[in-house]
């Protein structure tokens, strides 16, 4: 597992990192000594809290207020950081709709946020980790990926694109000790969430629709995601690791 501060002069980029599963995974990475760039979109104060949550840690941190739903994005976070050495992509958008009332404005924006934007910010910073020889892609997915709810249709979708992206970038980067893969997390006790899970009919369905029986919270794939940046998980690449208390398999 990543010991610490083994991420010491590296430059970690997580995507939708001012609170839930983001802030987690961004947290973590500065706690293993990288410096973090912290992506967000609108809230400033609440990204400025995380920033100084990651600089009482002892590295530094960059806000990044670009909004990645538009084709420029990546070249706008290039222009805040040229360079990186990991790359997490977490920012996502959901709609809850039935499929007949989606419209085309709505499946746009989350294929832009949740799958585009990870294809241009790879493209954009991948090309320098290959020349350095070394690497970190990891994109965020969602256990909807293996059971999509009947409400979110392009939203598992996009998850599911993303994630075999990854696969094949991870064949393509491999030859350059660049790892790419994606974790699911499964049904998670963030803001995006809090408002139906207070609801506690749905809340108990959810919970006994999970072997381990019970709502994680937004840390839980933290630790994943330290392996997957550590020298001990140099040899995994194009994997999808379900962070999820089994609920993937039912």
């Amino acid at each position: 597992m990543l010991t610490m501060r083994e991420l010491t002069g590296r430059t970690a980029l997580v995507t939708g990192a001012s609170r839930g599963i983001g802030r987690s995974l961004a947290i973590a990475l500065a706690d293993c000594g990288a410096d973090v760039v912290v992506n967000y979109t609108s809230n400033d104060e609440r990204a400025r809290e995380v920033q100084q949550e990651i600089e009482a840690r002892g590295v530094r941190c960059h806000l990044a207020k670009v909004d990645l739903t538009g084709s420029t994005c990546a070249e706008e976070m290039a222009v805040i950081v040229p360079e990186i050495d990991i790359l997490v992509h977490n920012a996502s958008i959901q709609f809850r709709r039935p499929w007949q009332e989606i419209t085309l404005e709505e499946y746009d924006i989350q294929m832009n946020c949740n799958f585009r934007a990870a294809f241009l910010l790879i493209q954009k910073y991948a090309p320098r980790m290959m020349e350095k020889r070394w690497g970190r892609i990891v994109t965020i997915g969602s256990v909807q990926e293996q059971k999509p709810h009947k409400e979110m249709l392009i939203y598992s979708a996009s998850k599911a694109a993303q994630t075999l992206m990854a696969r094949s970038l991870a064949l393509q980067l491999a030859p350059y000790n660049v790892t790419v893969n994606s974790i699911a997390p499964g049904v998670m006790n963030t803001d995006r969430n809090s408002e139906f899970l207070q609801i506690e009919s749905i809340h108990r369905q959810t919970c006994a629709g999970i072997p381990l029986g019970y709502i994680g919270e937004p840390g839980e794939s933290a630790g994943t995601l330290k392996l997957l940046c550590s020298e001990e998980g140099r040899y995994i690449t194009g994997q999808n690791i379900f962070v999820d208390g089994g609920m993937g398999i039912l």
